[in-house]
């Protein structure tokens, strides 16, 4: 199966119909192509269309909407046994022993876990600039040393000069790689990955982020999950929150070697995963039909975004993600700021990227209202 697909050109035309009251907003793909209508997702607080933090705008599953309401009856209890049920499920989903499987509140807790667990005397923590912004905030009060190393002309991880970093005098150190990167969305070659992991010092940690895995299509992209069984100093972290939908649930978890785990899980929090995030995840891991509908859905959606900025002159980067670097021309914050008064809220500001934006793709009939948004703005001479 293909999981990162693209959309047909018939369904694709289906779900951009966007005049009527039959929109995107009250359909989802079904098997074989077929539009059937689904609960509609609750829209953002005063009509304002959030394309700003990465969120899948199909909402939850039915059958996790389904597993929610039933786990209502034992929202009074500790979630221990329903934890176990998903340390269970993720193990058996990825292959690996469940004394691999560590739960977060999100991927953003098991990457503070990291960071914590990790910390070392004369610790250097390498990560890209720009790269999604916790890893950084999370070592603030360890002794670590952070480095800052550009991304490359190919806005990919420059692994070059990070290694060189990381391994001067054989310091102890974590890298971090969200890969595809949060904010551009671009992709690391795996392959360049996988010869730096094989060659490097076991004092090397590495933190593989793959928050956007389901979305990322390249052949040049694979997880770095084989590494889990034989290198300690290896660290996959998986999110529900995007593919899934999940990100107001806050559920995710890390896969990495047993001891390596038992090392992160005495820095985590007792009860992290609540009773309905777990219900939920239980219900639609590994759903592959679940993953096709949010990639086609995505796919169409993308392509409103690229096509209305192609037409606009306006470079992008490419992405392999749910969202899009776009250049904007004039201030960002101004930008931005003519964006949610216009009733959409795009991406916050990313150093050293100040001449870019970051939108979030949302339903197809949101980002065609983004589309017209920012043709207006190109008449106003505003971009």
């Amino acid at each position: 199966m293909d999981r990162r697909g693209f959309i047909t050109t018939g369904v694709a035309a289906g779900l951009v119909g966007l005049s009527g009251r039959a929109t995107a907003l009250e359909a989802a793909v079904s098997r074989g192509g077929v539009l059937r209508r689904r609960a509609r997702p609750a829209g953002p607080a005063n009509g304002v269309i959030k394309l700003s933090s990465n969120e899948n705008p199909a909402g939850l599953s039915p059958a996790a909407r389904d597993a929610v309401t039933e786990a209502l009856g034992v929202a009074n209890r500790y979630p221990r046994e329903t934890r176990t049920r998903m340390v269970e499920a993720v193990a058996r989903y990825h292959g690996v022993p469940k004394e691999s499987v560590v739960l977060g509140a999100g991927s953003t807790e098991v990457l503070q876990m990291s960071v914590q667990a990790l910390q070392a005397p004369r610790a250097r923590l390498v990560i890209a600039d720009p790269t999604f912004e916790d890893v950084p905030r999370y070592q603030r009060p360890f002794a670590y040393e952070l480095v800052k190393v550009p991304l490359d002309a190919r806005y990919a991880h420059d692994l070059g000069h990070m290694r060189e970093i990381a391994e001067e005098a054989w310091r102890p150190s974590v890298v971090y790689l969200c890969n595809p990167n949060n904010p551009t969305g671009t992709l690391t070659p795996s392959d360049e990955i996988d010869a730096w992991i094989r060659s490097a010092h076991e004092s090397t940690f590495f933190l593989v982020d793959e928050a956007y895995f389901e979305y990322a299509g390249d052949p040049a992209y694979h997880t770095a999950l084989p590494w889990i069984p034989e290198h300690p100093n290896v660290i996959v972290v998986r999110t529900f929150s995007k593919i899934y939908g999940m990100a107001g649930m806050r559920l995710g978890y890390g896969l990495a070697h047993p001891d390596t785990a038992r090392r992160l899980r005495d820095f985590i929090s007792a009860n992290n995963a609540n009773q309905l995030a777990l219900a939920a995840g239980l219900a639609c891991l590994g759903d592959e039909e679940l993953i096709r509908r949010s990639v086609r859905l995505n796919a169409t959606a993308l392509g409103i975004a690229r096509s209305t900025l192609d037409d606009l002159g306006l470079e992008y980067l490419p992405t392999q993600t749910n969202f899009l670097m776009h250049r904007i021309a004039g201030d960002l914050e101004a930008y931005r700021k003519r964006m949610l008064d216009a009733g959409i809220r795009v991406g916050r500001p990313f150093p050293p990227m100040l001449e870019w934006n970051r939108v979030s793709i949302g339903l197809p009939e949101e980002m065609a209202r983004w589309a017209d948004t920012l043709r207006d703005f190109r008449k106003k001479g505003w971009v």
